[in-house]
């Protein structure tokens, strides 16, 4: 229980050695203290204290006077594949922070509180503080990097013309399908400022030619399409809102389509798992949730959709099928 109501110290603890960046500094080299203070340029009895800590919890080894990195510490390296470094700064950073700080609250209120600890939505507020969203987004495609990559060998396209990514960010998820079919084309659909992201990721990926970028909101429509993909878009809003994303996808839904969610549906009560974590994760810092299979079937179906398959991944995440009803 002491390790439970301790535990925000770690969350800190963990965002302070991302923000320095210790991971990149240990990641070929054995340093001193001194030298760990002068890189980061913190005082070295204040790093002392830090590193004693990292080290009591496997995130640094110490041996002969000098530091070393871990695996552990190695999540945390800047831009390499299966970094969680920008997902450690996000959630001790005061969007996240401050919300979670009104907790009890929430719960009481059955809503999120971000209006009294940060003034306004978490969305308004990631506008105002476009350092942070620049991280955030960042931090999604953190996550978004390796299931991506199994997620293109779990879909099969055949046959198919066109996949729309429903906000899409930087297309990611697209490119493994797109590299899988030669005659597939994307379409990223997002709102108009993620644009300029959206076509230079796919340049860079090659896709320039089969990737295209349209802009709007969800709420008022999407491009047509063959596949439809909703990679954590429906847990960040209430089930009104769901039904009518769901629904805008149904009506631009090609004959033979399907509309693929992914999320990390809720199990039964008592079941391990990091569903039910983040489920709460939504109630404190915006209004959406995790649902059970059950509670997207009764989304799809006021959508006109219906539950076919359900695709589990290497992650929680599970790819949720549906067609037209």
């Amino acid at each position: 229980m002491m390790q439970m109501i301790t535990g925000y110290w770690i969350t800190q603890i963990v965002h302070a050695v991302a923000d320095l960046k210790l991971a990149d500094h240990l990641a070929d080299a054995h340093l001193t203290v001194e030298e760990i203070a002068e890189l980061t340029g913190v005082d070295t009895g204040t790093m002392t204290r830090l590193l004693r800590a990292c080290a009591a919890q496997g995130v640094v080894a110490y041996d002969d006077g000098k530091f070393a990195g871990t695996p552990l510490l190695a999540t945390l390296r800047e831009g390499v594949p299966g970094s969680l470094r920008d997902i450690a700064i996000v959630h001790g950073s005061p969007g996240h922070w401050l919300s979670w700080g009104m907790f009890p609250d929430a719960v009481r209120a059955g809503a999120p509180r971000t209006q009294a600890a940060l003034g306004s939505d978490i969305w308004t507020y990631f506008q105002a503080n476009p350092q942070e969203w620049e991280r955030f987004s960042s931090s999604m495609s953190e996550l978004t990097d390796g299931l991506s990559r199994e997620i293109g060998t779990l879909l099969d396209t055949a046959g198919l013309t066109t996949v729309v990514d429903v906000g899409g960010a930087n297309g990611a998820l697209l490119h493994p399908l797109l590299r899988a079919n030669p005659d597939l084309r994307g379409v990223v659909f997002d709102l108009p400022t993620v644009e300029p992201t959206a076509v230079a990721e796919a340049e860079k990926a090659g896709f320039a030619d089969r990737c295209a970028f349209v802009g709007g909101s969800f709420f008022d429509g999407v491009p047509e399409g063959d596949l439809f993909l909703l990679k954590a878009v429906l847990h960040n809003w209430d089930d009104e809102s769901c039904v009518r994303i769901l629904t805008n996808c149904r009506k631009a839904l090609r004959p033979g389509g399907r509309v693929v969610v992914v999320e990390m549906p809720l199990g039964p009560i008592g079941e391990p798992g990091f569903a039910p974590l983040l489920d709460l994760g939504m109630l404190a810092v915006n209004a959406g949730r995790e649902r059970d299979l059950p509670h997207y079937d009764a989304l799809f179906q006021a959508a006109g959709l219906r539950r076919v398959e359900v695709t589990p991944t290497s992650s929680p995440q599970s790819l949720v099928h549906a067609v037209a009803d």
